[in-house]
């Protein structure tokens, strides 16, 4: 697919000047430092020299006094006290880290993941029966619940407490819970926004804390479950986050807890885990249990205490990310399947496929596997409980929520974001809605918004890439959502020798430019271009800056992400 390279704007020139001067570290990371907003030596230090003392005080947030002193009230009454959370990484990784602290202060706790088939996304009735019909009277809901409005007036009739942790817009009412911690709350002053729902269940046990003399160090041991909810959901690798996501990296690298030790064994690599990593290896491992079967499975494994139960919780995760796997690549066949057979389903603007037999636990990663492949609007529907659910993924730049809310009369239910969402139909509307949808995608996307777009940080030459640059480089991560690694260009460059095609269509070869030295490089689905660059013939490549490992040997290796041939 042919994908448009756009260079980001040239930074201030006297500002480039000015910080090279300051910190000697080239014209081109100085430009780096000032895209980012580090305008200066102390705004550098400050972040490249992350401090856990940079954490806000918790109390900042809004309702933060109320939900302190209701736990302790709690704990002080002996009531039993039910830690409720979100099926996925965030969710679960969020009840680990909230139920695992409060364990070794309070023993009547327990959690509480519901059934994504049975109950659904957020508080279920269900799950405030289960509360219920326990004598739990204070549920601590995680990644959830800013919307409940409902469920929480519910429970209140039945004498239950509801403390709310939820990083998700609100909307125009707020659940009447007896605190409701939410950045995202217009009348929340807390300084950053963006926190993952781990993150807020951080930010809540260290506000416990303090307020109750605790060392900082029985929170800071949470970090790690902290940094995988960060890279799994998503959220934005800035501010707070980017130094909880620092930290929360080093303790998954030196001392993870056990359920993370044994997932970082099963995914075949120990150490270096980046955020790249959690996303590709340890995150869906543990959202494939609240997929295909169970996310209780999942907080078994995160709050393990030992390494044989960590080890035997993580076989049955991982079996179930085998599993998952499976279906995913059964449905994906048959979606492109469909799309190929049909050629005016090939032509559209939009993709919505439906099968009622799909496994309704895959269908937003195979909607994420449709958008790459056609990058357009993607929908992926199957049957579930005599209704269709679908689950929509976007491209950059397109508000696919909008777009919804246009089909809004045809749909029972649907909720989510701009690039992300789920929707509920009856079985009679498919049709229909697959017309209405493609008809609003027609007339409100652009053409260039149907092209994927690499942003490129800036173009340098090959013998730009040293050490120094490479470590000062490093220095920048972790990379994530708006802190991305950069991708750089280099024209006119060569491949030594001839490349070669290995695994699925990926393509590997040395380039050199002029007189550069040799670099490595990886082309991930770029064996087309195979046969010009064996010619001998110069073209332009992009590409991020990464280390290699093979055998304890390790290089400065290029991962091609767009290849020009002349």
């Amino acid at each position: 697919m042919e994908k448009r390279w756009v260079t980001q704007e040239k930074a201030d020139a006297q500002l480039v000047e000015k910080i090279d001067a300051e910190l000697k570290v080239g014209n081109i990371l100085a430009s780096m430092m000032i895209r980012r907003g580090l305008n200066s030596y102390d705004e550098a230090k400050s972040f490249f020299r992350p401090q856990l003392s940079q954490l806000h005080d918790p109390f900042l947030m809004k309702d933060m006094d109320a939900a302190v002193t209701r736990i302790e009230e709690a704990i002080q009454n002996n009531e039993q006290i039910l830690i409720y959370g979100d099926y996925d990484v965030d969710g679960t990784t969020s009840v680990a880290l909230t139920y695992s602290f409060f364990k070794k202060i309070h023993p009547k706790i327990d959690y509480y993941i519901p059934d994504r088939y049975k109950e659904g996304y957020g508080i279920s009735t269900e799950g405030i029966d289960y509360a219920y019909n326990h004598a739990y009277t204070l549920i601590i809901a995680l990644d959830c619940g800013i919307k409940s409005v409902d469920k929480v007036a519910y429970a209140n009739e039945k004498n239950i407490d509801f403390i709310i942790c939820d990083h998700h817009l609100p909307g125009d009412e707020l659940p009447q819970a007896i605190a409701v911690l939410d950045p995202k709350r217009a009348d929340c002053p807390y300084p950053y926004k963006e926190l993952s729902g781990c993150g807020l269940g951080f930010k809540l046990i260290q506000a416990y804390a303090i307020k109750n003399s605790i060392p900082f160090e029985q929170v800071a041991c949470y970090l790690d479950l902290v940094a995988v909810s960060i890279a799994s959901d998503i959220v934005p690798v800035t501010g707070e986050n980017r130094i909880l996501a620092h930290f929360g990296l080093k303790k998954l690298n030196d001392n993870p807890c056990k359920g993370l030790q044994a997932l970082k064994e099963l995914s075949g690599k120990t150490d270096d885990f980046t955020i790249t990593d959690i996303v590709f290896s340890i995150g869906p491992r543990i959202n494939a249990a609240g997929r295909i079967d169970d996310a209780k499975k999942s907080v078994k494994l995160l709050i393990a205490s030992s390494t044989e139960t960590a080890e035997d919780a993580g076989l049955i995760v991982n079996l179930k990310n085998s599993e998952r796997k499976e279906f995913d690549a059964n449905i994906t066949e048959q979606a492109l399947a469909m799309i190929l057979n049909s050629p005016e389903m090939e032509n559209r603007k939009s993709t919505v496929v439906y099968h009622e037999s799909w496994h309704k636990g895959v269908i937003g990663i195979v909607a994420s596997r449709l958008t790459e492949k056609y990058y357009r609007p993607t929908i992926v529907l199957t049957q579930s409980n005599g209704m269709v659910s679908g689950s929509a993924r976007s491209v950059l730049g397109y508000d696919l929520y909008e777009a919804l809310t246009a089909c809004s009369d045809l749909l029972e239910q649907y909720g989510g974001h701009k690039y992300a969402a789920g929707l509920t139909m009856k079985v009679e509307n498919v049709e229909a809605f697959s017309q209405r949808f493609e008809e609003v995608v027609c007339a409100s996307i652009t053409d260039n918004l149907l092209t994927q777009e690499i942003v490129i940080e800036d173009e340098i030459s090959l013998n730009e890439i040293d050490a120094k640059f490479f470590r000062i480089l490093n220095q920048f991560s972790p990379f994530g959502p708006q802190n991305m690694a950069p991708i750089f260009l280099s024209r006119n460059v060569s491949s030594y020798r001839y490349g070669s095609i290995v695994g699925n269509n990926h393509l590997k070869m040395t380039i050199r430019q002029a007189d550069s030295s040799l670099f490595d490089c990886i082309a991930f689905g770029c064996g087309e271009h195979l046969e010009q660059i064996n010619r001998g013939k110069p073209f332009d490549v992009c590409y991020t800056i990464e280390q290699n490992v093979w055998k304890e040997r390790k290089n400065i290796q290029l991962n091609i992400k767009g290849i020009r041939t002349y």
